[in-house]
């Protein structure tokens, strides 16, 4: 007779160590991205702001002074990539976290109530998941105007729907558990309810939503800055670094090639987390 095999056991073997290697990888990544965005304003003083029009479009590590090159107006490329990294990284965040937070409200009183509450929540999410995103970028961006905070309304307003569908289906699953109707029987009210019982239960794929979702709006926000869309054109990002540098391909590559690496290696970072995540909160993979 075969040994039972656990559905939930540790993983082992190789798959143990690319788990691992997987969580260093983006750890790693993520943490040094973040360090030296973070810093970035105590490292370059002059915030990517100071020129230089006698080393203009120069090439990487040919001074110095200038180790990834300067752009067409003899700015320093690494300070611009480090500092536009915070706009980038404030809008991926702040973005995802107020999202998550409105998703989530509606995913919890949609699953919970049903009923009326269930069927109009849903249909605006159907609703607003049929429309394309450029056009309701367009459209949201001619009336209000561009700008960060602008941005962040957008994206608020945009992803709202991925959590709301994610909380309201395991909360469909987790209300009909028997510890859940145990305490509904004890007379449990439902705030008390949704916030013992039903919530710790479908927080964990959420951080995995978050963390995914984190990056796919760092890339977001990038291409509508590169669209010109995003943000304003002189306050530095990596978006807006990648659409002054189009023109230049060809005699300077590296004022775009670098922000594009950094926006590359950020968003490698938090998906190798993620998928890590994943993989914890869940070995079977039915998350």
């Amino acid at each position: 007779m075969q040994p039972a095999v656990l559905p939930n056991a540790a993983p082992t073997g190789r798959a143990f160590q690319w788990r691992s290697l997987e969580f260093i990888l983006g750890a790693l990544l993520t943490g040094v991205m973040l360090v030296l965005v973070l810093f970035s304003v105590w490292i370059f003083p002059d915030r990517g702001a100071a020129m230089d029009l006698a080393a203009r479009l120069s090439p990487p590590f040919a001074q110095w002074a200038h180790p990834l090159g300067t752009d067409p107006l003899g700015r320093d490329v690494l300070a611009r990539v480090l500092v536009g990294g915070r706009i980038s990284l404030m809008v991926g965040l702040l973005s995802t976290l107020g999202a998550s937070l409105l998703g989530i409200t509606i995913g919890l009183v949609a699953g919970y109530y049903r009923g009326i509450w269930d069927m109009i929540l849903m249909r605006c999410v159907d609703v607003q998941l049929a429309l394309p995103f450029i056009l309701v970028a367009l459209t949201f961006i001619s009336i209000l105007g561009g700008g960060l905070a602008n941005i962040i309304i957008f994206m608020i307003i945009s992803q709202w729907v991925q959590f709301a569908r994610l909380v309201r289906g395991m909360v469909l699953s987790t209300r009909e558990r028997e510890y859940v109707q145990a305490a509904r029987a004890f007379g449990v009210r439902d705030l008390a309810m949704v916030r013992h019982h039903i919530l710790p239960n479908v927080i964990g794929p959420v951080i995995i939503l978050v963390t995914l979702n984190v990056a796919n709006n760092i890339l977001l926000e990038s291409s509508l800055t590169f669209l010109g869309l995003g943000v304003d054109p002189l306050i530095p990002s990596w978006g807006g670094m990648l659409a002054d540098g189009r023109t230049y391909m060809q005699t300077a590559w590296w004022v775009s090639v670098f922000p594009g690496v950094a926006i590359m290696l950020t968003v490698l970072g938090l998906n190798l987390l993620g998928d890590w995540l994943r993989d914890r909160i869940d070995p079977t993979g039915k998350l």
